[in-house]
């Protein structure tokens, strides 16, 4: 990643709103963010966080109703996604910007063979022919680590193993050579040997193909072995985003350093319990209008019932939704005068 380089993605206040039978669920709020060329950003934070709904309400993948996108700008090539016409999203969608789902099972059509599902990208974003097609299909099982490529265009996804099947779902959302790709999840549902084979393949394909990628998970484990830069959510809003080590060694979010505890220690007592995070993130029927963390912070004082925090930067890259200062634990007083 150059640095200086302009954004290929620029998420601008981006606001997604869900109808239910109880009401509005504000899911995801004032949401900004960039990634730049050959940049892999980690997005981070509990189930219900609001990290898959960002990302597809960028690109139109939301059922409408129930979901709307209510407010902000998605700048991708100039354009803004959320005011495009629906035909032109879909070839974006399609060819520049690119989606791994979290279950490759159900993302997958079990009645067509991999082929096909792999060359009707191809043929409908980049015109090839069946033959051209076919080719191009080949070279990307191969590049996915595929043994027998060319037969194995006939098999069925059910004739694959999970990780096989997550490598075809990365071939497919690589055919069109896009210049994001966005991963949601995309190794949860697949054993340690296998989500490690796939952390490599999508380290080499980052190489050699210099994509930006936006990797979605909830393990900050993986974010720390393949991340340049972390952004993490917590009830719909960016809680704090930053370089990888500097999130790792220096975290200024109360939720983050929450998370970070989490994470199992290898090399400590067998009987020594995990840590959790007490208590359940919020449904949110109207935007936050105090801290979203609140309930469940140790660090919660007068201002946090009152204000939602705003981001501010604290140094370089770095900048947190929080008016506690670690440095400073006069800080809360100082700020709840």
């Amino acid at each position: 990643m150059a640095d200086g380089a302009l954004p290929v993605l620029d998420v601008k206040d981006l606001k997604t709103v869900f109808q239910t039978r109880k009401g509005e669920v504000h899911a995801v709020n004032s949401v900004s963010f960039d990634v730049r060329p050959g940049e892999l950003l980690g997005v981070v934070g509990e189930s219900g966080s609001g990290k898959s709904v960002t990302m597809m309400s960028l690109i139109g993948l939301l059922p409408m109703p129930p979901a709307e996108v209510r407010d902000g700008e998605v700048l991708f090539d100039g354009k803004d996604l959320l005011k495009i016409d629906p035909n032109a999203l879909r070839d974006v969608r399609g060819g520049d910007i690119g989606f791994i789902f979290q279950d490759p099972m159900t993302s997958l059509n079990p009645v067509f063979n991999v082929g096909f599902q792999i060359m009707e990208p191809l043929r409908k974003h980049m015109g090839m022919t069946k033959e051209k097609a076919r080719n191009r299909a080949v070279e990307l099982l191969e590049l996915v680590g595929i043994p027998d490529a060319a037969r194995r265009l006939k098999d069925y996804p059910h004739q694959f193993s999970g990780g096989m099947r997550q490598r075809v779902m990365i071939a497919i959302a690589l055919a069109c050579d896009p210049k994001v790709l966005i991963a949601d999840e995309p190794t949860t549902a697949l054993d340690v040997t296998i989500q490690a084979q796939i952390l490599e393949l999508v380290k080499d394909l980052r190489e050699k193909l210099g994509m930006a990628i936006i990797w979605i998970t909830h393990d900050l484990g993986v974010i720390a072995g393949i991340a340049d830069r972390v952004m993490v959510m917590y009830g719909g809003q960016v809680v704090e985003q930053a370089p990888v080590k500097e999130l790792f060694t220096n975290p200024q979010h109360p939720y983050t350093r929450a998370l970070l505890k989490t994470i199992p220690n290898v090399h400590g007592e067998r009987e020594a319990k995990l840590n959790v995070i007490e208590g359940q993130p919020p449904i949110l029927g109207a935007p936050p209008a105090a801290c979203p963390f609140r309930d469940r912070c140790e660090y919660r004082f007068e201002r946090c019932d009152r204000e939602n925090p705003y981001r501010r930067p604290i140094g370089h890259q770095h900048d947190v939704a929080c008016f506690y200062e670690f440095e400073d634990k006069s800080a809360g007083d100082a700020n709840a005068a």
